[in-house]
């Protein structure tokens, strides 16, 4: 069936719920829902075939090649035609996008225990982390550097926050990513994976560890977790790590921000992998 086309030419109730998804966390929550927006992301997002429920687009302006094959395939439900100021007005880019599109989250693979998980396994788990933009550079930096997946703990950035897809640069549609609240819940994952992955480590990352980040063994089965920008590695966290690493740091800087240690301890990870296998 063709999507329906709707013309949005005042800010309506289909204006009000396309500017809500942007800004509003729980609104998202709610719906179900999360605006894409950007080449690569929605190129991403298609790749990986996550469902499109709208498209939002000028009513005014000739779609490009690119915007025109999109939503010539195009299975979703509604095409959402606004004026050129309301398309500035939900565009999040200085430069207005010709194309967002409005996407379902996963109501499946939304726990630890959808992590797809490699031999050895290599997961991170991010402490509360507070930056969307950290937060997307996190997923981005586990998607190149060979991480399993990514669970966001505690109260922390959203995953669907446009700021976080921007900052992916579409990697969050290819990495498993899931949000876990619990600390039991965690423990409970934990615990079932020593049985199943033996010579599992936990590693916690601080600046106050006592073993350097390229000394410790990250050819076993890994977990790895980073704190938050601010607060660093919470107590119950650090409570379950078997080594805690540190990356040494010169100049004036006191620490380096969570995405760029967790990029380090990943790359890291990753060479001493490869040149075991290789």
């Amino acid at each position: 069936m063709s999507p329906r086309e709707t013309q949005v030419r005042a800010r309506s109730d289909d204006f009000q719920l396309i500017e809500t998804l942007q800004r509003n966390r729980k609104k998202r929550s709610q719906c179900g829902l999360f605006v894409v927006e950007g080449v690569r992301p929605i190129n991403q997002m298609l790749a990986n075939g996550w469902t499109v429920d709208g498209y939002v687009l000028s009513a005014q302006s000739e779609p490009s090649t690119w915007a025109n094959e999109i939503l010539s395939h195009s299975t979703a439900r509604t095409h959402y035609r606004l004026t050129p100021d309301l398309m500035a007005e939900v565009s999040d880019k200085e430069d207005t996008s010709e194309l967002l599109a409005i996407v379902e989250m996963r109501k499946s693979g939304r726990d630890l225990d959808s992590i797809p998980l490699s031999n050895p396994m290599l997961v991170v788990i991010a402490d509360r982390p507070a930056s969307p933009g950290n937060l997307g550079t996190l997923i981005r930096s586990c998607d190149a550097l060979g991480a399993d997946g990514l669970a966001v703990f505690g109260h922390a950035a959203d995953i669907y926050d446009p700021r976080t897809i921007r900052a992916s640069t579409g990697s969050l549609f290819r990495l498993p990513t899931v949000s876990v609240e619990s600390p039991r819940a965690l423990e409970r994952w934990l615990t079932a994976q020593r049985t199943k992955h033996v010579g599992l480590r936990v590693v916690g990352s601080s600046a106050m560890g006592n073993i350097h980040a390229a000394a410790h063994d990250w050819t076993s089965p890994t977990v790895v977790m980073v704190g938050n920008e601010r607060a660093g590695l919470s107590r119950s966290l650090s409570e379950l790590c078997d080594d805690i690493v540190t990356i040494p740091i010169g100049g004036s800087a006191s620490s380096l921000n969570v995405a760029s240690a967790a990029s380090i301890l990943l790359y890291e990870a990753a060479k001493q992998r490869n040149a075991r296998s290789g």
